[in-house]
């Protein structure tokens, strides 16, 4: 077996953004002999696996400032060279930003990422890039390219003798192609529907303990044909919950499940309002913390860490949590790197949150949710399909999500064809001597990112 290439560049091998280029193509890491001291060749080695273990079309260039790496079009000219479409980290000097092809990644999802890891890691070069491998990993649609496990190379004859075989096998291999992407498809497909399946099957237990807790005899004399009404409707909910996971076979197919849950949730909240003779409940989105608090009560102002603040439905206890200044309870799911709040742990949860808010109301998830990972996931303009309000469908982005658009995937050779203005951005301070760069506040050079500038 042919031994890894390394992710450290050696000498003589080069210069410039074409070595650097015909260094990505073999391997995702490459670090110039002279950027050494920012990431270790052990942890350039152990950085290279990881994207590589992903299978996720994940670059990562660790460079030093110098008149061969121009910052101002870098980016862009690193991935003309490169010519696969993909998600592109450069740590230049001091400094760090990062781009991608939007069939890969949502360009406000790379901002976000990107300005976040600048405040969170500083100059503490390995952990950025870890952080960002971590969540590109998670969040890129497709594939590793197919030159980082193959050895290149091949001559005159037999070159002539391939372009033969391609010219007798083109449709056969267009076939195969086509039965690789489907594949690839559906081991995403379920992937995905694995990781929802933990969390739905938590809320469809947390909504059946509800149930087993709410003391209520339909035959007591004191129960009307209303409440009654209301709680079979809730029993109907939590079956109509079960069957819907139990059927699904898509990740879409877990917002019938969520859409289910929601409904019963307000049934029982009438039917606690009429038992103890209060105003019926308004009909409102769930809470937006934990949509197993059951509806909302009133709108908070709330940001996420490193957001703007917006206003989102919050339960009673959290609606107080937040005006006695603690932290709502919110709900958390596991991901590669933890535990996360769902709206930061990737667009496989769409449906799943889909579901809850986007059931009435037009949709208003996305808004909610802007400036976090999944907002910025619903936001793209070909992350949903239209058979819900706002929601529902399937990823349809580049042929390498969960629908079948055409074009190069992720991984796919693309050239030079591709927007300039996801590879480029702001600049600051990239010396060596220097801090970690002048992160400007989001700058809009070009369309910029994550922070601005290096």
């Amino acid at each position: 077996m042919a031994a890894e290439p390394a992710a450290h560049a050696a000498s003589g091998s080069g210069s410039g953004i074409p070595a650097v280029a015909d260094a990505l193509k073999k391997n995702p890491v490459y670090v110039d002999p002279r950027a050494s001291s920012q990431l270790t060749s052990s942890d350039a080695e152990a950085l290279a696996k990881k994207i590589k273990d992903s299978g996720k079309p994940v670059f990562v260039a660790v460079l030093p400032a110098a008149p061969e790496f121009p910052p101002k079009t870098l980016l862009q000219d690193l991935r003309a060279e490169v010519g696969i479409t993909g998600v592109y980290a450069v740590h230049l000097g001091n400094g760090f930003n990062a781009g991608a092809d939007p069939q890969v990644m949502p360009h406000t999802a790379v901002l976000n990422l990107t300005g976040a890891l600048k405040r969170s890691y500083g100059s503490d070069t390995a952990g950025l890039l870890n952080a960002f491998a971590d969540q590109a990993d998670q969040q890129a649609a497709g594939h590793a390219p197919d030159s980082w496990g193959s050895s290149g190379g091949g001559g005159g004859s037999g070159a002539a003798i391939a372009a033969g075989v391609v010219v007798v096998a083109g449709a056969g291999g267009g076939y195969a192609l086509y039965r690789r992407s489907r594949k690839r498809k559906a081991e995403r497909e379920q992937a995905a529907l694995d990781r929802l399946r933990t969390v739905i099957d938590e809320d469809i237990t947390a909504f059946g303990e509800e149930l087993d807790r709410l003391d209520f005899n339909p035959s007591a004399t004191t129960s009307d044909d209303a409440m009654r009404r209301d709680y079979e409707h809730a029993l109907d909910c939590y079956d109509r919950a079960k069957a819907a996971m139990a059927a699904a076979r898509r990740p879409d197919d877990v917002q019938q499940v969520t859409e289910a849950l929601e409904d019963g949730r307000f049934s029982l909240a009438t039917l606690e309002a009429r038992r103890s003779g209060a105003p019926l409940p308004e009909r409102r989105l769930p809470c937006f913390f934990d949509p197993r608090h059951g509806p909302s009560v009133r709108d908070v102002e709330w940001a996420p860490a490193g957001g703007a603040v917006r206003s989102v439905p919050a339960c009673a206890a959290d609606a107080a949590r937040l005006a006695d200044g603690e932290e709502p309870m919110t709900r958390t799911v596991q991901t590669a790197s933890g535990p996360q709040p769902y709206w930061d742990a990737g667009p496989a949860y769409a449906p799943w949150a889909g579901g809850y808010f986007g059931g009435f109301g037009g949709g208003l998830l996305p808004g909610l949710l802007v400036g976090t990972m999944l907002g910025s996931a619903m936001s793209a303009p070909y992350a949903y399909a239209d058979t819900g309000p706002g929601f529902d469908g399937g990823w349809d982005n580049g042929g390498d999500g969960w629908g079948d658009a055409g074009g190069p995937q992720g991984g796919d050779y693309s050239g030079a064809d591709f927007n300039p203005a996801d590879f480029s951005g702001g600049f600051g301070d990239v010396g060596d001597s220097g801090g970690f760069g002048d992160f400007g506040g989001g700058g809009d050079s070009g369309g910029g990112f994550g922070g601005g500038d290096w």
